[in-house]
């Protein structure tokens, strides 16, 4: 499992989403988690879920931190438990930052009403993919959010970029660790008859 931070911000619009982009914007290739920060402003010919297409539902915030997922395999079932799990490493890493509990729903986290995060996983033809936001900043959002700018208002911005960074590669060397330790109990047990 390949990691990447890209330290340049990115406009987030769901173009990221499709096959290979990665490899297209990085020269990364196979099973890769990336990370970035960046505007997200979802286009309705980018939105994968249907149920926010549908109710006409803006997914936008001013500046959020991303990570892109890209597993080159075609179950939809693992990519979402893999989501969730993407989404337990995220709470729990902030939460040991915070010094209080979050809640996660699914595969949203919460502080009390104020949503914190986005997440989508679905299948290309070739791949499976997942995009996870974590807001930085809650202002002019279409909900009610917090971002990481709520908890760190002491920072300096050369502070919070360099906490956003090692927050990121935290949490994707974690979520790598996971697949390793998950592929290492595969292997080691024996089958039964």
């Amino acid at each position: 499992m390949k990691t990447y931070f890209a330290s340049k911000q990115i406009k987030y619009d769901g173009s990221q989403i499709e096959a290979h982009w990665a490899y297209k914007t990085f020269d990364i290739s196979g099973d890769n988690i990336v990370s970035f920060s960046g505007l997200c402003d979802i286009t309705p010919d980018y939105m994968v879920d249907l149920e926010d297409l549908k109710n006409n539902e803006r997914i936008y915030s001013p500046l959020m931190l991303h990570f892109i997922i890209e597993h080159f395999d075609s179950d939809l079932d693992k990519a979402i438990l893999r989501q969730r799990l993407l989404s337990m490493i995220v709470k729990e890493t902030l939460e040991d930052k915070i010094g209080h509990k979050l809640t996660r729903q699914g595969d949203d986290i919460f502080d009390g009403p104020a949503k914190l995060s986005i997440s989508i996983a679905t299948a290309t033809p070739i791949s499976t993919k997942i995009h996870f936001g974590i807001n930085i900043e809650s202002q002019g959002t279409p909900v009610l959010t917090r971002g990481l700018k709520d908890y760190f208002k002491r920072y300096s911005v050369t502070m919070l970029n360099r906490f956003i960074k090692r927050f990121a590669q935290t949490v994707m060397k974690r979520y790598a660790e996971e697949l390793l330790a998950i592929n290492h109990a595969r292997s080691k047990v024996r089958g039964v008859k």
